[in-house]
């Protein structure tokens, strides 16, 4: 069970401190390549920012009735048609339109603020019981949603500042909710063995979560995963 204050602070400090380096962005570094093609800097950053836009729809959605059972932060990224050849497709070319209609390179910085300051009121007044429905169609609460939000854009962070030859800019903050997400029903001690410092230290902490998001650059070990009781999330 996650803390909608804990969360939305994680959110708050993330969105600072990506909006300060997409503020930053040169035009030479917005075409650079990254990890996820054919999306360069610029086209990966509208994903991102636009990441942060989907809490402002369902918001806008309403609240749903009847939703039936509700999804996890971690039930979420379910490996089903969300994540089909087709509609990867359809996210890939989105972003890519997208920024190829940018007005600069420091476009999706300024948007990101903007977007920030109208959804960072609205959760102010959101009850912590509140549901929205995601465009998979997943009822959840609007504190596991925004969960999956941080993790979007830590990971997404960190291919920003791979493309970019830079240090990985996430927050201890952020870092902290992704942890929970990925390794908090882990035991402890089976985790250590498999992620030295992946609980209690920031670069250990870094280390696996490249490691179990598919950024480590080294082919998985997932039965070791499993059996220290990582929970293992299908990403686009």
């Amino acid at each position: 069970m996650f803390d909608r204050d804990v969360v939305v602070r994680a959110l708050s400090a993330e969105v600072g401190v990506l909006r300060r380096m997409l503020s930053g962005v040169s035009e030479e570094e917005a075409v650079l390549p990254t990890r996820c093609p054919p999306w360069d800097v610029a086209a990966l950053a509208v994903h991102t920012v636009g990441a942060l836009h989907r809490v402002l729809v369902v918001l806008d959605a309403g609240t749903p009735e009847g939703s039936g059972p509700l999804v996890s932060a971690a039930g979420y990224y379910a490996p089903d048609v969300r994540f089909s050849p087709t509609v990867n497709a359809d996210r890939v070319e989105r972003a890519v339109r997208a920024a190829e209609g940018r007005a600069d390179a420091a476009e999706p910085g300024r948007v990101l603020e903007t977007w920030w300051k109208e959804l960072s009121t609205r959760l102010s007044v959101e009850p912590v019981d509140r549901v929205v429905v995601t465009r998979h169609g997943d009822p959840m609460l609007l504190t596991d949603f925004l969960v999956t939000r941080v993790l979007e854009l830590v990971v997404h962070g960190v291919d920003l500042a791979d493309a970019l030859g830079r240090d990985p800019w996430t927050t201890a903050e952020a870092l902290d909710v992704v942890r929970d997400l990925l390794f908090g029903a882990a035991d402890p001690v089976a985790l250590e063995g498999v992620f030295p410092g992946a609980l209690s230290e920031r670069g250990g902490g870094l280390a696996a979560v490249r490691a179990v998001t598919g950024r480590a650059g080294a082919a998985p070990d997932r039965g070791a995963w499993e059996r220290a009781g990582v929970r293992l999330l299908a990403l686009g």
